[in-house]
């Protein structure tokens, strides 16, 4: 008899810290998109599917990984932060135009000097929960080097948005990006992220890198954010020319013609590249009911997404990105993760 394999969940408790209470949106206070409310979504909906999965503590994450990943002057602005009162946040709101790099880190006015957008805030809490939630992703990256075939992090605050010396996008450590550096020293990579917005961070991370392939599927960078990267004519630089492919996929795209065109242009390209591990940037706003994607997948549309992702029989790193429909969310995520059990032969 077959013992069934369940799947490593990692989430540590101290990502619920971090609470920003609104957003600005058209020069008013909004209900910040990127709420508790959506791990603890996701966090239920693990424990009822407890068969299937196996909720664990992520090991704190070194140091050097972060500072590998990251700048010096943006983990010295998270450490400035800690010192805003609590219950406070702090949005940026002057982007001067200065050389990367410059502004000073531990003046948290200057906040803006590091960051590329309006609606992404810094707190006491921020540093703990980005550092935890980059922390789940390399514990579901390591899991894999130790022969799992399939780990999921629940990483929030997500991840894609954050580049080397910039955060945005309610990204503060690129997860997806960690996990990525982690699998790459022990194999070629391919990060494929589904996000409905484009994997902005995670494409300037590598776009040199001929060992990590990037994949991305989203809106028109015309219409939704992050508007200014996210095209077809991004093909990665220098040797890295030929690793990074944009799948920009029209307005209001259903689960039937998603899954054809991750068919007809995702999938190709990983078998050509012949990757030894697989981090999956899974954003979950593709939901035909997120408030701030406009796609039109269904929760039985994840699964099957899941199902065809895990049947390329890579091992894979779920990374936990986007995805704002909070009372559904946690339904999608496990669909999507029981397709890829499904697809990796896990789920007998």
């Amino acid at each position: 008899m077959s013992t069934r394999v369940r799947t490593p969940v990692f989430f540590n408790a101290l990502q619920l810290e971090f609470k920003p209470r609104y957003e600005w949106a058209f020069g008013e206070k909004i209900a910040h998109p990127e709420t508790t409310a959506r791990a603890e979504s996701i966090l239920t909906a693990v424990a009822e599917a407890h068969e299937d999965f196996e909720l664990r503590e992520p090991s704190k994450i070194p140091a050097g990984a972060l500072r590998g990943l990251h700048s010096l002057q943006l983990l010295n602005l998270y450490a400035t932060a800690e010192q805003i009162p609590e219950d406070t946040d702090f949005y940026p709101t002057v982007f001067p135009k200065l050389k990367r790099g410059e502004g000073d880190p531990n003046n948290i006015r200057q906040a803006g000097a590091f960051c590329f957008d309006s609606g992404t805030p810094l707190n006491a809490k921020t540093l703990s929960a980005a550092t935890w939630s980059a922390a789940c992703a390399r514990s579901a990256a390591t899991s894999l080097r130790k022969g799992a075939k399939l780990a999921y992090a629940l990483s929030r605050p997500p991840g894609h948005h954050a580049q080397r010396d910039l955060f945005g996008g309610y990204c503060y450590f690129n997860n997806s990006g960690v996990a990525a550096k982690v699998l790459r020293r022990a194999g070629r990579v391919v990060v494929l992220d589904i996000d409905f917005h484009h994997g902005n961070g995670t494409q300037s991370l590598f776009l040199r890198d001929d060992k990590v392939l990037t994949i991305s599927l989203h809106g028109d960078p015309r219409e939704y954010f992050p508007f200014f990267c996210g095209f077809a004519s991004e093909v990665g630089e220098a040797k890295g020319r030929g690793y990074n492919m944009n799948l920009v996929l029209e307005s209001k795209i259903d689960g039937a013609h998603y899954i054809k065109a991750l068919e007809a242009h995702a999938v190709p390209a990983i078998e050509a590249f012949e990757p030894d591990y697989l981090v999956l940037a899974a954003g979950l706003d593709a939901y035909e009911r997120d408030p701030i994607g406009d796609f039109k997948l269904s929760t039985e549309d994840f699964f099957r997404v899941g199902e065809r992702i895990g049947s390329l029989g890579i091992p894979v790193a779920a990374i936990q990105e986007g995805g704002y429909f909070t009372e559904h969310l946690g339904r999608n995520a496990v669909a999507l993760l029981r397709g890829l059990r499904a697809g990796l032969g896990l789920a007998d």
